[in-house]
């Protein structure tokens, strides 16, 4: 399995469990961490841990190990880490705080 499927994988995950603003950026060059950050909104800390959720099972369905969790019980960024695939699940009130996107502004974003 490749790295792309599991972006695919858990693009697929965030969408089934209604996560809005779905955003990948291609950190190939730019990270050591992840080839790809997947980022995405709740709006309630319930949703960021179904988001989170589904995310996990979905990826152990389809064979791949999470890594780790993070921020998991405080639902308010939860990073889920696939390995070349890095998730980044935040409450919507979290995600403009932090602006991953104008972090990481240098990576791609990617089309999914």
């Amino acid at each position: 399995m490749t790295k792309d499927t599991l972006l695919q994988v858990a693009y697929q995950a965030a969408e089934d469990k209604k996560a809005e603003d779905i955003v990948v950026l291609n950190m190939e060059g730019i990270s050591l961490l992840a080839d790809y950050f997947l980022i995405c909104s709740a709006n309630s800390d319930r949703q960021v841990q179904s988001i989170a959720r589904e995310l996990m099972d979905k990826a152990g369905e389809a064979g791949y190990e999470v890594k780790s969790i993070e921020g998991f019980d405080a639902a308010r960024w939860v990073l889920v880490d696939l390995g070349d695939v890095v998730a980044h699940v935040f409450h919507r009130d979290e995600r403009s705080y932090y602006n991953l996107e104008r972090l990481w502004r240098d990576a791609p974003l990617l089309e999914v």
